[in-house]
C-alpha cells in the first residue's frame, strides 16, 4: 500500500525505516533520500511507524 503518494512511499517501507531507528514521518522519509511534501501522510505514516515501535 503507498503512504506517500508525492514521494511513492509504500507501507513496507515506512515499516522498514521505523524497525531501523525512524521516529517520525520525517525521518523515515530522509531513510530513503527523499522529503516530505503536503503532509497529507503524516498520520497515518505516525501510526505505521509506533504500531512498528510497539512491536
Amino acid at each position: 500500500m503507498i503512504v506517500c503518494v508525492c514521494n511513492a512511499i509504500r507501507e513496507s517501507e515506512v515499516r522498514e525505516a521505523a524497525r531501523n531507528g525512524a521516529s517520525c514521518p520525517t525521518s523515515a522519509y530522509r531513510c530513503f533520500g527523499r522529503k516530505p511534501r503536503c503532509g497529507q501522510c503524516f498520520s497515518f505514516a505516525r501510526e505505521i511507524i509506533a504500531a512498528e515501535r510497539a512491536a
